[in-house]
């Protein structure tokens, strides 16, 4: 039996008290995003983080450790975001020097903006997924959970 699942890459910037969302408008009305996007085929976890973030906010990264894991099983959710179980997997981001965030000139379809919005005001935006807490959490303490990559491994 197979079990299908989307491994979702996000990028997690986090920088003078204020976060890198991605704005949307569709028909849940204004919401934001991490930089992400599923993994494409042939593509690292990693890669595909750098990706998305330039995609979606034209801007090139450093990736850093895993910050956060977020499961997404439709089953236990009253399928309320769709059939497809995603494991999303959000890594801590620097911005490379020389590089700004702003609209990509062919933006995700609904994406309205690329905002830096305030820790101390998370709670008043719709963040999909809602991991608000997790993430003001996430600012204060870094808590980093080890990302291990087989490639990087040493052979025996």
């Amino acid at each position: 039996m197979s079990y299908p699942i989307r491994v979702k890459a996000c990028a997690l910037i986090i920088k003078e008290e204020s976060i890198l969302l991605i704005e949307f408008n569709d028909q849940n009305g204004l919401h934001y995003n991490f930089p992400s996007g599923g993994v494409e085929a042939g593509e690292s976890i990693m890669e595909g983080v750098k990706r998305e973030a330039w995609e979606e906010a034209c801007i090139e990264v450093d990736v850093g450790p895993l910050a956060l894991v977020y499961e997404y099983a439709p089953h236990q959710n009253n399928f309320k975001y769709g059939e497809t179980p995603t494991l999303a997997l959000l890594f801590e981001c620097e911005i490379k020097k020389g590089s700004t965030p702003k609209m990509p000139s062919k933006p995700d379809l609904n994406q309205t903006g690329v905002k830096w919005i305030k820790l101390s005001e998370l709670h008043s935006i719709v963040l999909y997924p809602n991991i608000r807490d997790e993430i003001i959490a996430y600012a204060i303490n870094k808590r980093n959970i080890e990302w291990i990559e087989e490639s990087r491994l040493e052979g025996y």
